[in-house]
C-alpha cells in the first residue's frame, strides 16, 4: 500500500520568489522520514508539494519532478485531487469540522470526494479508521457527538483517522504534535510507529528529540539568509544524522548552536 517518493531537481516558487531550490531525495516506503531545520527554510513548503497542496496558493508552482512509485505527480493530465487522495495530510493544529459528529468527521473526506457507501459500509470504514488511529475505544460510545468536544490529542488522532479513511498510500504530517501536551504527543508518536507498517510517513518537526525518536531517516533543510531559497543540506539515516552528520551546519543545528 505504501509508496516510494523520489524528488528530482525540485524548485518551488511563490510567483517569482524561489522558496526552495534544487531538492533531490528519496523517501522510502514503510518508514518515517523527518524534515528538520530552522523556521523559514522550506520544510513545510516542500512537504506541501508532495500532495500538490502548495499550488492552492495563487501564483505558486513547482519545477522539477516528484514521482510516486515512478508516476510523476505533476505530469500532464494528473488530477491534483487524485494525488491528494493518495497522499493524505495531517496539519499542525487539529482541525475537526466543528459542526460534524466524530463519525461524520471520519467520513468527511469520502463524502467530499463523492464516494458513496451504504450505512453498514460507512460504519465499517469509520471503525477501521478510528482503530487505525488508536481512538476507537475512547469514542465508540459517542460517535454522534461533536468531534470538537474531544481533547486536543484526541482531535489530532481524529484528523489522522479522517486521513486514513481515504485509504492513502502516504501520510504527510506537518508538526502534528506542536499544539499538544507531552502525554498526547507520546500517543501520536506511538501511533506513528504503528502506522509506518502500512504507510509511507513524512513528518515536519521542530522537536529534535521527536525526530530522533520517531524517524528512520532525517532530512536537514537550511537557509542562507532572508530572501534566499531553502535548501536540502543533508539526508541520511536518523542515527547517522544525530551522531555523525557529514555537514557542520547539520551538527550545529541539532546540537542547538543555531536555529
Amino acid at each position: 500500500m505504501s509508496k516510494r517518493i523520489e524528488a528530482k531537481n525540485v524548485d518551488i516558487y511563490y510567483s517569482k520568489f524561489k522558496a526552495v531550490e534544487d531538492v533531490n531525495m528519496v523517501i522510502e516506503p514503510r518508514a518515517v522520514t523527518a524534515f528538520i531545520g530552522p523556521s523559514g527554510c522550506g520544510k513545510t513548503t516542500f512537504l506541501r508539494t508532495l500532495n500538490r497542496m502548495h499550488e492552492v496558493i495563487p501564483g505558486a508552482y513547482v519545477d522539477g519532478r516528484i514521482d510516486l512509485d515512478g508516476e510523476d505527480l505533476y505530469g500532464p493530465g494528473v488530477d491534483p485531487v487524485n494525488v491528494r487522495r493518495k497522499v493524505g495530510m495531517v496539519f499542525q493544529r487539529p482541525n475537526p469540522f466543528p459542526t460534524m459528529s466524530i463519525k461524520e468527521n471520519v467520513l468527511a473526506g469520502l463524502r467530499l470526494n463523492n464516494k458513496s457507501a451504504g450505512t453498514s459500509e460507512q460504519d465499517e470504514i469509520a471503525e477501521k479508521a478510528l482503530r487505525g488511529a488508536n481512538l476507537w475505544e475512547e469514542v465508540k460510545n459517542r460517535l454522534d457527538l461533536p468531534g470538537s468536544g474531544l481533547s486536543g490529542g484526541q482531535q489530532q488522532r481524529l484528523c489522522i483517522a479522517r486521513a486514513i479513511a481515504m485509504s492513502p498510500e502516504v501520510l504527510l504530517m506537518d508538526e502534528p504534535c506542536s499544539a499538544l501536551d507531552p502525554i498526547s504527543t507520546l500517543a501520536i508518536e506511538d501511533l506513528i510507529q504503528e502506522l509506518k507498517a502500512t504507510y509511507t510517513i513524512v513528518i515536519v518537526t521542530h522537536n529534535m528529540q521527536q525526530a530522533a525518536r520517531v524517524s528512520d531517516t532525517t532530512a536537514f533543510f537550511n537557509i542562507a539568509g532572508t530572501g534566499q531559497p531553502g535548501k536540502l543540506i543533508e539526508m541520511d539515516s536518523t542515527e547517522k544524522i544525530f551522531s555523525t552528520p557529514t555537514v557542520k551546519a547539520t551538527e550545529d543545528y541539532i546540537t542547538g548552536r543555531f536555529g
